[in-house]
């Protein structure tokens, strides 16, 4: 088969495809496994029981079940349920929008796809806008277009989106060892260059895959940087605020008419629905919009259906603040008494301060194996991690920091993230104790 750019592209190996190709084996393995890889998120009985007293209540209604399964919906999103998105967060939040300021998408990584592919690459030729809008202005001529990245690692989903890898650019942050085997990575505000190619600058918060919480003032300065040089900020929220709200800190959500906010409500416990939500100007909206309608159509319905009494009741944001963030708390504090203690000992290691998400991000310091053959190893042992050197794009030069790290999700349940983490540092003290040099990948 001849394959086109883009098809070379989307069928070479990539970080986010071995993710995903782990967790569709791990699905079909009946046997021991240990699955600290992948973002799935844990089981809440709390949870599962509202889900399934909204499918009752759906499969119970004939309009609705029928709205859920036999109708096509716009391709910004059912109206009702965009519109009390809209209001919650107006009431909220005292954000000036309606539901002309909301797409929804399949999923929050196809609506990352289409902000970044609008954005950035080769740029358009022409001022008209259409329907859609966007192309007038920025971007009109000139060389391609790029996304800023103003703190790597970041996520593994986004180093892929585009036909080209010269489209990022990321930057390495500052570390702070913040106390003995815990550090924080912040933003180099001194390393930012906002060249004429930039075309928006991007964040996760929290940040996927350390669980790192941009800080408000850091949130504030980045949007004065964005719109200074008139270009939007986008802040991935799919794990913040105010919906699941696993967040850690005192940090607040932002938004104005230059920020394109995303949500989700995979990690409410409904992954499978494939339900993202953009918050942006009417124009960004538009934009979508009309690339939404190309690539899908319309919008799945279902995982709307299932929440929009939750939003409309403001119990979507009680379970997120009740249930939802407790549960994880928890669950990091534990994980990260585990470590410390299984990890004392011959492995010299820091953990990123978990202020969010379901992630810790290890870093091992004296390591002398890559963290991809860790992961290599690790595999054979039916643990699934995710090794760093994926989260690191963008980048002018390599950065050997970004082979000395791993990501783990502690969403599963309790007794299998203690034995995987057993079996981790296992591996990593057998690899000091070897000395062996380290392994290209």
């Amino acid at each position: 088969m001849k394959l086109s750019k883009f098809g070379q592209k989307y069928t070479a190996k990539t970080g986010i495809l071995e993710l995903i190709d782990d967790l569709g084996k791990a699905a079909v393995n009946t046997g021991e496994q240990y699955m600290l890889g992948g973002g799935n998120p844990g089981i809440l009985r709390e949870m599962s029981e509202v889900w399934k007293r909204r499918m009752s209540e759906l499969a119970a209604n004939m309009d609705d079940f029928e709205a859920g399964l036999a109708r096509y919906h716009s391709h910004l999103g059912r109206p009702a349920f965009v519109d009390a998105l809209a209001d919650l967060l107006r009431d909220t939040f005292g954000w000036h929008i309606t539901g002309r300021n909301i797409a929804v998408t399949n999923g929050s990584q196809t609506a990352f796809y289409m902000l970044f592919n609008l954005l950035a690459g080769e740029p358009g030729s022409t001022p008209e806008t259409g329907d859609g809008g966007g192309a007038e202005g920025r971007g009109i001529g000139g060389g391609r277009r790029r996304v800023l990245f103003p703190i790597i690692p970041e996520y593994i989903g986004y180093a892929d989106q585009t036909l080209s890898h010269d489209d990022f650019v990321g930057v390495k942050p500052v570390i702070d060892q913040t106390a003995p085997h815990r550090h924080k990575y912040r933003i180099d505000f001194d390393a930012l260059e906002i060249t004429d190619d930039i075309a928006a600058i991007c964040v996760s918060r929290p940040t996927n895959p350390t669980g790192n919480v941009l800080t408000n003032d850091e949130i504030a300065r980045l949007d004065e940087i964005a719109r200074a040089h008139d270009v939007p900020l986008l802040i991935d929220g799919a794990y913040g605020m105010p919906f699941p709200n696993i967040v850690f800190t005192d940090a607040v959500p932002a938004w104005n008419e230059n920020i394109v906010l995303g949500l989700s409500l995979s990690k409410l416990g409904l992954p499978s629905a494939r339900t993202g939500i953009i918050v942006a100007s009417e124009e960004i909206i538009g934009a979508l919009g009309s690339a939404n309608a190309i690539m899908s159509l319309a919008t799945g319905t279902f995982g709307q259906l299932m929440a929009e009494p939750l939003i409309r009741s403001g119990e979507l944001l009680s379970l997120s603040d009740d249930v939802i963030r407790p549960f994880y708390l928890e669950k990091s504090r534990r994980t990260l008494e585990w470590i410390d203690e299984l990890f004392s000992d011959g492995v010299e290691y820091s953990v990123h301060e978990s202020e969010g998400a379901f992630f810790l991000w290890m870093w091992f310091k004296n390591l002398p194996i890559t963290t991809y053959e860790l992961y290599r190893r690790l595999k054979e042992r039916n643990v699934i991690v995710v090794p760093g050197t994926y989260f690191f794009f963008g980048m002018k030069e390599a950065w050997s920091h970004s082979d000395e790290c791993i990501r783990l999700n502690y969403a599963m349940p309790d007794e299998e993230v203690r034995r995987g983490l057993e079996i981790i540092a296992e591996e990593a003290k057998k690899a000091v104790s070897e000395g062996v040099a380290r392994s290209p990948r």
